[in-house]
């Protein structure tokens, strides 16, 4: 029996105005699904289309075309209150923890916030509450409740980011690079800390990020986005020991080992060239263009996803021999 599918993305479109009649392909026909209890890696580099994707699951963008299947409800066809009574099912994290709270205001009232808005708890109740959060997060709440967020490093900011976010037990929660801007040692801490959260709180996530190191170590499934497309998802193991997409064993090789009798880099790939234009990107598939496996059905014909092996899809017209 197949896990139940918490979310449902299909033929997600996004773009934005650029001038003079052209647009910023920002996601370009993205779908994948997401099953209860599963932690979704989304790679890629820098502009790929990871962050608008996570923001345009959440409608904070709103996408020109496709759909956003939550729990049974197409959250592209809903709007003002039925949206966001929808959405109090389904938290977002941001990538600066600093600037995602509000300066003005205490570390107390910034976490009950949600309470708030949603709920009639009296006073006593509600900072019960907020204290119990701030437990789960590793901050003591007596000794930071009346700091405002400058008073704060990052790492305690995204504590206090996380627990504003698990305060409506959310079922689905989006982490937008949650720990990039973070030192490696709190980086650590955080995601020890998200790896607890997740099964305490039976979290479905979404873990937007660029390093793959990272996303190594929380996911379980991995989808790869290049030029707002995705290229391959795969479950973690089989992301990491068998890509099949030449940009994917590209990302893969371009990783670090902290191994001294590890010298140059011969076999392992190299990408040439820049990043091309999200307003006029290349005909046929986005990545023929830096692609060493480059032939001329590649510039006529856009490669699909399809899958290659159980859970292994993959969009390119010659994926690497396994």
């Amino acid at each position: 029996m197949s896990p139940e599918k918490i979310l449902k993305v299909e033929n997600l479109v996004v773009t934005f105005p650029a001038g003079a009649g052209k647009k910023v392909h920002a996601v370009s026909d993205v779908s994948f699904e997401l099953a209860k209890g599963e932690t979704l890696g989304l790679v890629g580099e820098s502009g790929c289309g990871k962050s608008t994707t996570g923001r345009a699951i959440m409608q904070l963008i709103r996408p020109a075309q496709g759909s956003v299947n939550f729990e049974g409800s197409d959250l592209t066809r809903v709007k003002g209150k039925e949206l966001r009574r929808i959405r109090q099912g389904m938290q977002i994290i941001f990538q600066d923890p600093i600037s995602s709270l509000n300066p003005r205001r205490r570390l107390k009232d910034i976490i009950a916030e949600p309470l708030d808005i949603w709920s009639k708890l009296e006073s006593e109740e509600r900072y019960d509450r907020v204290r119990e959060m701030c437990d789960q997060v590793g901050l003591d709440f007596e000794s930071v409740k009346d700091r405002r967020p400058h008073e704060f490093s990052g790492g305690q900011c995204q504590r206090i980011s996380i627990a504003r976010a698990l305060m409506l037990s959310p079922k689905l929660l989006i982490c937008d690079e949650p720990v990039s801007a973070l030192d490696v040692s709190v980086q650590a801490q955080i995601l020890n800390l998200l790896r607890v959260l997740k099964s305490k709180y039976d979290l479905s996530m979404i873990f937007i990020a660029h390093d793959l190191a990272v996303v190594k170590n929380i996911s379980t499934s991995v989808a790869v986005m290049y030029l707002g497309r995705i290229c391959e998802t795969a479950d973690s193991d089989t992301f990491y020991t068998n890509p099949a997409h030449p940009y994917t064993k590209a990302l893969l090789e371009s990783v670090p080992e902290p191994d001294p009798s590890l010298i140059g880099s011969e076999g392992k790939m190299r990408l040439s060239g820049e990043l091309p234009s999200v307003i006029d990107p290349p005909s046929g598939c986005k990545f023929r263009t830096r692609c060493p496996y480059s032939q001329d059905i590649c510039a006529i014909q856009e490669p699909e996803l399809v899958e290659i092996s159980a859970g292994h899809k993959v969009a390119c017209h010659f994926p690497i021999s396994r």
